[in-house]
């Protein structure tokens, strides 16, 4: 967590006014019951009369208005700096989260990144806002109320000397307590979002199996169990302000016993008594203060703690290297040398000993029942995984020596999901290539095959898609995030089971059209379907992460049984004929 404290730079200055405003006003507040000693003492028992207590009325107005200004400036700064220190760690959480690969998404979770890039900075804004406020202010008003009384009576101050450091015990120990307690809140906060996000972007699916029940259920185990340690934390927090309240008004009970005996054998006057009793009272609303915010600064450790996890966690992605590729004459425009691929957590490689060349214009085909590794394979080409084992050579150039920046600048991709952004069509497509003119962004529509039904939509580049594409249909998406990747002019185009929606006829327009682009641009296909690939110069064959065989589509019918197999359980006819 200490990573954290950097992002207070040039926030400095108003870390300092908040406290330092807030500690005047405190200081302020403590000659209020000296003035009030004062008036019952001089007023109303020594002959000052009216006018005396008027006088330190209207002094008093004048410190509480001198307070609520002080108070009011001490609030903008602690805003200003929490405010500004949480906006700089989310930003910086949420740009270390683009540096990762894949496989630190993976591990720490969608739902869980959210929650800490929202509810766990939400808590350390608070935490930070009531710290600046009041961690210096209150210890400030407690101390200075003992110190306030020990001026007045030693003997009764005492009763004060007894007090704070059992309450400081009370406090600190469930302070302690607790940061652990809320920590595991936390992470059953993070199974509650990730049950809800499951729910609700598979509703439909959930609805047609009927599973409503069953996923309700699940949910409400979960909230149970979350419910269960907020309980349990609950009940832990719940001791501060009652045993706080115990032994304050157990003191305030000594206190007036004690300096009930000193008035009584003249030692203190009826007014140092009320001082007295006002200083316990304002140790009684601080230390209440005090509570609160060692609470609040329980669960924004705890949060903080998960938010600097985001921070800290180097990304892979970054991995340094040569911005520019200057490829080597002759080379391969990318190639696998026996390369393997394990998940963090798996027991077994998702892929191993792959080895293969792609020269520019090519096209390549990559198939495979499921699991075989077809995904994990292109998801290597623009370093979204690390290898473990072997090498990958872009151009003659090892991965290793170039940046991620530089090897993606030349890959587009279409992933297997379909993933559009709230936006105009125009937007969404110029996420290829941001400078885009209409121009180009209408010739990759084109070549996608989603020109026509652009043109038809109101407003054409200028139609607004829904989140995730709600109001069109799947081929509609696939083929815009085809023309996103196009957009770009890519060396390599990478189609992840990409016109899985697209029907026979549109699909052929398309593979037509891929094969005529002006920039040759090598095409990668992986598909579950031979006619996908069939006409590719080289088909990959995986089974079970191993590269089993590689050749054009003739060749694989001959001499690949696994190939075979996977053609004829989609043409019967020709099964039958065998």
């Amino acid at each position: 967590m200490k990573s954290l404290l950097k992002y207070f730079r040039g926030l400095r200055f108003a870390c300092v006014l908040a406290p330092a405003f807030k500690l005047t006003e405190a200081l302020l507040e403590l000659f209020v019951p000296v003035l009030v000693a004062r008036m019952i003492d001089t007023g109303i028992y020594g002959g000052g009369g009216a006018p005396y207590i008027v006088k330190q009325s209207l002094l008093m107005l004048a410190l509480g208005a001198a307070g609520l200004l002080l108070a009011v400036t001490a609030q903008y700064f602690s805003a200003k700096a929490a405010t500004g220190f949480t906006n700089r760690i989310r930003s910086a959480a949420f740009r270390n989260v683009q540096t990762w690969s894949y496989s630190q998404l993976d591990s720490f979770g969608i739902p869980s990144m959210i929650t800490r890039l929202t509810g766990d900075a939400d808590r350390i804004q608070s935490g930070v806002n009531l710290t600046l406020r009041l961690l210096l202010r209150s210890p400030f008003v407690v101390f200075g109320s003992v110190i306030a009384a020990l001026t007045i009576d030693r003997q009764s101050s005492l009763v004060f000397f007894g007090t704070v450091p059992v309450l400081a015990v009370i406090v600190f120990g469930v302070m302690l307590v607790s940061i652990r307690l809320y920590g595991k809140v936390q992470t059953y906060l993070d199974r509650i979002t990730k049950s809800a996000e499951d729910n609700l972007s598979g509703a439909r699916v959930i609805r047609a199996f009927r599973a409503e029940k069953r996923e309700a259920d699940a949910f409400a185990e979960n909230a149970s169990a979350l419910a269960k340690i907020q309980k349990f934390t609950g009940r832990i927090t719940s001791l501060l302000t009652p045993g706080t309240y115990i032994v304050i008004n157990a003191a305030t009970v000594l206190l007036i016993w004690v300096g009930a005996l000193r008035v009584d054998g003249g030692r203190l006057t009826q007014g140092e008594v009320v001082a007295l009793y006002n200083y316990m009272a304002k140790i009684l609303v601080e230390l209440i203060k005090l509570a609160d915010l060692i609470i609040t600064i329980t669960r924004a450790l705890a949060s903080a703690k998960r938010v600097a996890a985001l921070i800290d966690a180097k990304g892979e992605d970054d991995a340094g290297g040569a911005d520019t590729l200057v490829p080597v004459p002759g080379a391969p425009l990318f190639e696998f040398r026996g390369v393997g691929l394990t998940y963090r957590g798996a027991a077994e490689p998702a892929l191993e000993d792959i080895s293969f060349t792609a020269e520019r214009g090519e096209r390549i085909g990559v198939i495979g029942g499921t699991g075989s590794g077809k995904s994990s394979l292109v998801s290597l080409i623009p370093r979204f995984y690390q290898n473990d084992t072997g090498g990958i050579l872009y151009s003659g150039v090892p991965a290793e020596e170039l940046s991620v920046a530089a090897v993606r600048s030349r890959i587009g991709v279409v992933p297997q999901h379909t993933a559009l952004f709230s936006g105009t069509v125009r937007d969404n497509v110029r996420w290829g290539k941001p400078d885009a003119t209409d121009d180009e962004i209408c010739a990759s529509l084109a070549a996608a095959q989603a020109l026509s039904f652009v043109e038809e939509k109101d407003g054409g580049l200028d139609f607004i898609i829904r989140e995730n594409g709600a109001n069109l249909s799947g081929g509609q998406k696939q083929r815009l995030s085809i023309a996103r990747a196009l957009v770009k002019r890519p060396d390599v185009l990478i189609l992840d089971d990409s016109s899985s929606a697209l029907d026979y006829a549109t699909d052929l327009k398309l593979r037509q059209a891929l094969a005529s682009l002006d920039y040759a641009p090598c095409v990668v296909t992986v598909s579950q379907r031979t006619v996908a690939v069939r006409e590719c110069d080289k088909i990959l064959v995986l089974d079970d992460g191993k590269l089993v065989g590689a050749g054009t589509h003739e060749e694989l019918l001959r001499n690949n049984e696994i190939y075979r197999e996977i053609h004829l359980s989609q043409y019967p006819e020709e099964a039958a004929k065998q």
